[in-house]
């Protein structure tokens, strides 16, 4: 993703509330609870005939909590969270060099469903939107 560029726009807003999201705790390397990541769970429109999907906006774990299965259980939660609330479809968007967080979806049953090829432009580059999806029948 681009780098956030101030003035920094709120975390919460009337779109991201604080219900939509999922956070893991971890201990650091201290040894102390701290915030290691999250991720928002939201159907993708507002639209009843589009009520029985879930879309992940954003999953991001600190940099140091990388490596501990964050991003994988915060998935899973994400997967949960969604059928408890009745969805059956989920649905997300990576950036096409993001080949880390595409091997995790793929692992996770998601599959590539469409590209809209050089949809950003990110440091001087244009980079692919894939958008990835998969049931949530168990």
């Amino acid at each position: 993703m681009p780098r956030p560029q101030p003035p920094y726009a709120p975390f919460f807003d009337d779109r991201h509330r604080p219900e939509d999201f999922l956070v893991a705790e971890a201990q650091d390397g201290a040894g102390e609870p701290r915030l290691a990541g999250y991720t928002r769970v939201v159907p993708p429109t507002p639209l009843a005939c589009n009520a029985h999907v879930r879309q992940i906006q954003g999953l991001a774990v600190a940099d140091w909590a990388r490596g501990r299965g964050i991003a994988r259980a915060l998935l899973r939660a994400a997967l949960a969270a969604a059928r408890g609330d009745g969805a059956n479809r989920m649905t997300l968007r990576v950036l096409g060099h993001n080949a880390p967080a595409r091997a995790l979806y793929e692992s996770e049953g998601f599959v590539v469903e469409g590209v809209l090829p050089g949809e950003f432009f990110l440091d001087g580059r244009y980079v692919d939107d894939i958008l990835m999806g998969r049931p949530l029948a168990p």
